[in-house]
């Protein structure tokens, strides 16, 4: 597990992780994020938005990567450009922070800012590789791991 940042206001996130270190495939297992947010007017919406992002994360952070050759962009369509999948999707806390002393803020983005360096911090905790560049790929940690 792995704890990471402050964004703002007061957040709070964690990821417990699975690397195997044959291939170097990350696994995420289960993220929870407290996020303050001001006033909550919606919070099943709230909940939804931050899941949402959390999920965005994960393929910002694991295989999405744009590959150039010669200035042209590879990759053209999904073939190759990877996004999350639903067998992706850990376990997802997202908890609410609500704080009537500020004004109502966005839940939705705010995850997605934070998944790589809480991800890289995971991976450094559970496998004692240090990756500062993103995406994760299973290529990258393998290199590491070696």
């Amino acid at each position: 597990m792995a704890c990471l940042d402050y964004l703002g206001t007061y957040v709070t996130a964690m990821a417990q992780i699975r690397v195997d270190k044959n291939d170097g495939h990350i696994q995420v297992e289960r993220v929870v994020r407290a996020q303050d947010m001001g006033p909550v007017i919606n919070p099943e919406g709230a909940r939804l938005q931050i899941e949402g992002g959390i999920i965005m994360g994960l393929g910002y952070c694991l295989s999405e990567e744009i590959h150039f050759s010669g200035g042209a962009i590879q990759d053209l369509n999904f073939n190759s450009y990877k996004i999350p999948r639903f067998s992706w999707v850990p376990e997802i806390d997202a908890v609410l922070v609500e704080n009537l002393e500020i004004a109502p803020s966005g839940c939705g983005e705010p995850p997605i800012v934070g998944m790589g360096a809480m991800l890289a911090n995971a991976l450094f905790d559970a496998a004692g590789v240090r990756i500062r560049q993103l995406p994760l790929t299973p290529q990258r940690v393998k290199e590491k791991l070696v």
